[in-house]
Parts: C-alpha cells; structure tokens; sequence
C-alpha cells in the first residue's frame, strides 16, 4: 500500500481529526491544516475536525482555527509543514491514538507513527494537493485558496528552486477544477500599508553587510513600536531582500517583548544555511531557515557561522 492510501485510510477509520501546524505560522502551515480540514469535511461530514494552533491575524483571510478538544477515544493527529517535535505548535504526538507527519522539509526526527517527508516538494501546500489526486478526496474551493497561498508564498511566487514542473501541474489542475479567484489572494498577501513599506525602507537601510555578503539587523521593540508593525512583520517580509546583488546570506533577529524571545528568520541566495539553525535548536529549508532564541548575543553566533560558510561558498 502506498502512502497516498495509508493516509487515507486513517483519515477514513478516525471518528476524530486534529491537524497542526508548526509555530508562528506561515500561509503554508496555515494552509496546509485549513485545507486538508475542508477536504476531510468534504469527504466526511459526520467527523469531527479540529485546525489547531495559535491565531496569526496577518493571514485571518485563510480562515479560522480551533481550539485543541478534550482528546477522546481513537483521535487521530495530522502535522503539516514541521519536521521537529518541539516545534509543533498546540499538540503534542505522544497523546493522540495515532499520529501523521506530512511534511517537506529535510528530516530531522521521527514524531509520527506514519510519516511522508518529501524534500523535493515545494510546500506542504503542494503535498496536499498531490495526496488528493492520488485519493478519494476532492479540493474545495475554500481549500484551493488555502494551497494557493501556502504554495505562492513558499516558492516567493514560484521564483525559488523547489517550484518543478509537478508543482505547477498540480497547481493548474487544481486552479482548473476550483475556478478560484488568484488575484484576490495575491492582493491578500501582498497588499501592504504604507506604513510596512517605510519599515522595509528601514530594514534595508540599516543592515549590516560583511565582506563576505552576509546582511543582518537586530529589531528591537522600540523599531517596531516607532513603525506601528507587529513582532512577525519582519519575518514575513524576509523574502523582500531576495535580490540585493552584494547580499548573498540575510538575517533578521527580532525582539519579541511580550514572550521574551527573539525570532530569527534567515534566508540565503547560495550557501546552505539549516544546519546552522539546526545547532540552535531552530532549522527549515537549505536556503530558508529560522530559529527563536532566548538572547540575542546568540544571534551573534549564528551571524558569525554565517558569515563563516559564505566565505567557503565564495572561496569555492
């Protein structure tokens, strides 16, 4: 049996369902959890389906999610998009009858009893869609606006390395059958108040730049209080920066006051950078990796182990 039908087949057998996600959810998290939570009430209107994790009011367009239910009898557990136990966001695998990990990052640990890791996959988002071309199940167009955005944004508009050609066949097949509105959801994403726009000015005027082509920038509280923009807008606009000529490696460290961490966001146009997360209990992606850290002098760390395999990578 393959894991399109072993998937399937717990969703089928489970009278409960529980999808998560990782924390501080992106619109891949997101949209992961949401959609597969509209194709499973789709299919099965009599189950109970809970999308748990805590809310990101930047993505609300995406929908709404639950709050974790009392666990009773055989509930099954579904985690999207997270490949490390502790950094699934509001429910933890060891508690449930049975657990799923559907997920497309690099393996780092075993969390679940069934695990389908794909690195190839653009997105959690894209996982999803090839999961129901292979079942039973169908793509609403309440999800399809869900996949949509998970996969847009992860592929920074299908411009990054992971965006092949499955992964616009499974788009257009889905935007074929869903009909949905695409330019409502960029407008979504995309549409930014003016104020976002002079803190970006800020970000990129104030980065600090190695010989080596490694931009980095500590946000405080006091930043973002001055701009009006919440703790995730830096991490959410990372992805601007993709094509300054001299940067090759950039990093935000963020202040997040009310939980007394700082969120680390880091993207790379070259050197491999997850390991490097991954030493500080964070990782992600090759070239699209965070962390949350207790201090920011280990911000320092990171910048230096950086700044570190850029020189190999231009020295190569």
């Amino acid at each position: 049996m393959n894991i399109y039908k072993k998937i399937y087949k717990e969703i089928k057998k489970a009278k409960t369902v529980v999808l998560a996600h990782h924390i501080g959810p992106d619109p891949d998290a997101l949209g992961s959890s949401l959609a597969l939570k509209e194709i499973i009430l789709n299919k099965f209107p009599n189950k109970e389906v809970y999308a748990v994790g805590h809310p990101t009011s930047r993505f609300s367009f995406l929908g709404k999610l639950d709050k974790l239910p009392e666990l009773k009898g055989k509930t099954l557990l579904i985690v999207t998009d997270t490949p490390d136990l502790h950094r699934i966001d509001s429910a933890n695998p060891q508690k449930f009858f049975k657990s799923i990990k559907i997920d497309h990052h690099p393996f780092i640990e075993k969390t679940c009893d069934l695990e389908w890791i794909d690195p190839e996959a653009s997105s959690a988002c894209q996982m999803i869609i090839e999961l129901v071309s292979k079942t039973r199940l169908e793509i609403t167009p309440k999800a399809a606006v869900c996949l949509f955005a998970g996969i847009v944004t992860d592929t920074n508009r299908f411009m990054f390395e992971y965006t092949t050609p499955k992964t616009f066949k499974l788009v257009s097949k889905m935007l074929e059958e869903t009909n949905i509105d695409i330019n409502k959801i960029y407008n979504e994403l995309y549409l930014r108040p003016y104020k976002e726009i002079k803190f970006e000015n800020f970000l990129s005027s104030n980065f600090t730049i190695t010989e080596n082509g490694v931009a980095y920038i500590k946000v405080t509280d006091d930043d973002l209080k001055k701009y009006d923009v919440d703790v995730a807008t830096p991490g959410n606009m990372i992805n601007n920066f993709n094509f300054i000529k001299e940067i090759l490696v950039w990093a935000t460290c963020t202040e997040d006051k009310n939980n007394k961490i700082f969120r680390i966001s880091v993207r790379s146009r070259g050197p491999v950078i997850n390991h490097i997360l991954e030493r500080h209990h964070g990782g992600g992606h090759k070239f699209a990796s965070g962390v949350r850290l207790q201090n920011s002098e280990e911000f320092d760390e990171i910048v230096k182990d950086l700044d570190a395999i850029t020189k190999q990578y231009n020295e190569n």
